[in-house]
């Protein structure tokens, strides 16, 4: 199996999170998913921001969406590597995020979100 459409992965992915449909989202994701985030150290303190599969990310996207009920995303570019595929977007901030994905044929493997190194208080992520 080979990774997705870059774009029609990121028009899916940007259609999922702006209906806060955790579900959605995560059916892009294998079960063993690692994911890392500044963010979900700051929402999950106890993962160091790191998310070792699909139970762990639900709760971690679900917290989030909690203390961000205004999220809202729009793709600013899609960038495609061999098994890479980088989705550039501003959040409801109008911070410009990169999430960092790689995929094992047609879900993500591995995933990264990225912020500004000089924003303290990434994605608007409250408390």
């Amino acid at each position: 199996m080979t990774p997705p459409e870059p774009h029609a992965f990121a028009r899916d992915w940007l259609a999922a999170w702006n209906a806060h449909d955790v579900e959605a989202v995560l059916r892009h994701f294998h079960d063993d998913v690692v994911f890392t985030s500044p963010v979900a150290a700051r929402v999950l303190p106890e993962t160091g921001g790191v998310l070792r599969g699909k139970d762990e990310l639900r709760r971690y996207w679900t917290e989030g969406l909690r203390q961000i009920p205004d999220l809202r995303f729009t793709v600013e570019a899609v960038y495609a590597g061999v098994s890479a595929l980088v989705i550039t977007y501003r959040n409801q901030k109008d911070v410009l995020v990169n999430e960092v994905l790689i995929f094992d044929g047609d879900r993500v493997r591995e995933g990264h979100g990225t912020y500004p190194g000089d924003d303290p208080n990434p994605a608007g992520a409250r408390g």
